[in-house]
């Protein structure tokens, strides 16, 4: 069984096809499906999605830092009226993104600080977005670091240092197709780091592994992160995916 721990399968790209793209996952083994928010609009298809499938999709509620803006202080308030409403399994997507827009980076800084309180408020891991951000990520982690803090840096391609400095700091790294990409660096960094910090994702509909690159990611992709990630680590992928479960079921107590 595998856990595809990242998916935006809620949204637009999958509204012809839902039930075949569940159907597909669970056909090549991904029996569970974790769901990061990305804002106010995302939410309503998120819950329902996961009231329709609740034995396979496990939603997250977050503010995701690209969604940063103006009204920020609105959306956040939103985020811990469904925190207290609803039972989610962790707090995400969040972190900071200064890759396409730096214009509310503080309020980026901010929000995720903010929401990395409510995590640990309601004792849930959190699901960390952090494009050209490591260094900004990892300083507001260590001045909120408490007791129970948790989760998980999604989509990883940094370097083997960052890797080290994120496990050492208690959190997953979230791998995905980028690992199957031929450039990427990443099968040398993963091959460095136990197997025991790792969990898998696909970041659908985006990061598409190959041999599917350039077309719209899905659930039931997971395999070939998978595969893939076995080969580096020279073992069955009956044994990673038996591994990589354990981590993202502990994580997220699914």
């Amino acid at each position: 069984m595998l856990v595809d721990t990242h998916s935006h399968i809620y949204t637009e790209e999958f509204s012809d096809d839902i039930a075949d793209v569940i159907q597909r996952a669970y056909e090549n083994e991904v029996r569970k499906i974790i769901l990061p928010n990305i804002d106010s609009s995302t939410i309503r298809k998120m819950l329902d999605l996961a009231d329709e499938y609740p034995q396979i999709c496990y939603p997250l509620m977050g503010l995701h830092p690209t969604s940063v803006n103006e009204d920020y202080e609105d959306e956040l308030e939103l985020v811990d009226f469904w925190l207290q409403k609803e039972k989610f399994y962790g707090v995400g997507e969040i972190g900071i993104d200064l890759y396409w827009d730096k214009t509310f980076v503080n309020e980026q800084i901010d929000a995720f600080r903010r929401q990395i309180r409510m995590a640990i408020k309601y004792d849930l891991p959190i699901v960390i977005h952090f494009r050209e951000s490591f260094n900004e990520v990892m300083q507001v982690l260590h001045e909120e670091k408490a007791p129970g803090m948790r989760g998980v840096f999604h989509s990883f391609s940094g370097t083997l240092d960052q890797a080290n400095q994120v496990v050492d700091l208690g959190f997953k790294l979230g791998v995905n197709g980028v690992v199957t990409f031929k450039n990427s660096g990443m099968d040398k960094v993963i091959q460095k780091i136990d197997p025991y910090h790792i969990i898998l994702e696909t970041d659908a509909p985006y990061l598409t592994p190959v041999p599917f690159r350039g077309k719209r990611n899905e659930s039931s992709y997971l395999i070939y992160v998978a595969q893939k990630v076995a080969d580096l680590y020279q073992i069955s992928v009956q044994d990673l995916a038996k591994l990589s479960t354990q981590n993202a079921e502990s994580l997220f107590q699914i």
